[in-house]
């Protein structure tokens, strides 16, 4: 790993303006990523409970979660490039002002077209957050720190993440109305984060000429290293998209447990291990990483598919547990690779394509997967979708072992 640690050494040359180290102001900047990802994930318990009051079909519920990531990749092709020239703070107001009016169209949803706007609020929230929220959560911490405040800003991450979940999940289970007292909850949740975003310091950056937006690229000779990425990032990203989408629906009618409580439960474990195999595995050689995310994606389909043919909540907990460690590496793999083979100054747009080329097939496939459930069953469509990220990831492993002298 000494390659990815010079080009760490590289990336940290630039110079911030100085100013004491505060670890309540890094904590406070990372609540801006908690109460965002909260909200993210704070409607998977209660995908049920609409789809029974508004009548919709497993398609529909589908697209409603691809509409976030709709906004969400939309949203990525710009914000970063925005909070590089005009500042944190300028980029991040406008994403919580995003993120209470979906609290808003929530809290008020009686149709499924306020439920698409309100998630489409909700990914541009997100798609601000993982850019600037993300990065002010790193400068916060100081030039000396930077290793250290990136991951404060993953765990922020999965944490809201995770506790989104099972707050509503609680909440669906032993509170009245639950719809409006989880959004209620959230619109205070968001409010806490605008007020501390407002204290950001707004210090942007001055461009003598600045250059007009674009769409993100990559040089040529990378195009190896971004597809490698994406090709184990995309399925682990897509099975937790699963997990968070259709999840409920498999805990609902394929086992003896159907509790919102459980479907929180689990969406948060999910996540904890998304962190924690990336914490212990962030020394690990790259192709390594690739191996068991690839490894952990076959585990999960294999489960998914036990769950529909007899299974019980055992399987769909450790289909769950192994999509997140299949998430957490693929990323964690693609981001390591995509550092030590591509100069500092085009590394922000070659995440965002990394995150751009896994979210597109996170959304597709799931919609996919909800509309063919309406036409053909559960069962089949389930075995479909896990065949077609089998055969992805078998490809990946393949396409590792015979170009391993590119990756490493």
């Amino acid at each position: 790993m000494s390659q990815f640690s010079s080009a760490e050494s590289r990336l940290n040359t630039a110079k911030e303006p100085t100013s004491g180290f505060s670890p309540r102001r890094l904590l406070q900047t990372a609540w801006l990523v908690v109460a965002v990802f909260m909200l993210s994930n704070a409607p998977t318990p209660l995908y049920i409970h609409w789809k029974q009051q508004l009548g919709f079909t497993s398609g529909t519920m589908t697209l409603i979660f691809a509409c976030y990531i709709l906004a969400l990749v939309l949203t990525l092709l710009v914000a970063g490039q925005l909070a590089d020239r005009l500042g944190r703070k300028t980029v991040i107001i406008p994403g919580l002002i995003a993120s209470l009016l979906a609290c808003l169209c929530f809290i008020t949803a009686d149709s499924v077209y306020t439920l698409l706007v309100a998630r489409f609020l909700t990914g541009i929230a997100v798609g601000v957050t993982v850019t600037a929220s993300m990065a002010a959560v790193v400068d916060a911490g100081g030039e000396s720190r930077k290793r250290q405040a990136a991951l404060v800003a993953s765990i922020a991450m999965v944490t809201g993440a995770g506790l989104g979940p099972v707050m509503s999940g609680v909440i669906v289970r032993f509170v009245p109305h639950p719809v409006y007292t989880v959004f209620a909850v959230e619109l205070l949740v968001q409010l806490s984060a605008l007020v501390i975003a407002l204290r950001l310091p707004s210090a942007a950056k001055k461009v003598a000429a600045p250059r007009p937006l674009r769409l993100p690229t990559i040089p040529k000779a990378n195009m190896f290293h971004l597809l490698l990425g994406i090709l184990f990032f995309a399925p682990g990203l897509t099975s937790t998209s699963l997990m968070l989408s259709l999840g409920p629906v498999l805990l609902n009618n394929f086992t003896a447990v159907g509790s919102p409580v459980i479907a929180g439960v689990m969406a948060c474990v999910m996540f904890a291990v998304a962190v924690g195999t990336q914490i212990l595995c962030r020394q690990l050689p790259i192709a390594r990483i690739f191996y068991v995310s690839g490894a952990a994606l076959l585990v999960t389909m294999l489960s998914v598919v036990m769950t529909l043919h007899g299974g019980d909540v055992k399987s769909l907990f450790l289909a769950a547990l192994a999509a997140g460690a299949a998430q957490g590496l693929g990323q964690l793999g693609g981001l390591t690779l995509l550092s030590m083979n591509i100069a500092a100054d085009r590394r922000a747009e070659a995440n965002a394509l990394l995150n751009i080329g896994a979210y597109i097939p996170a959304g597709l496939l799931p919609v996919a997967t909800g509309y063919l459930i309406d036409f053909t069953g559960m069962t089949f469509s389930f075995t479909l979708l896990a065949a077609t990220l089998v055969a992805v990831a078998v490809f990946a492993l393949g396409l590792l072992i015979k170009q391993r002298s590119v990756t490493l």
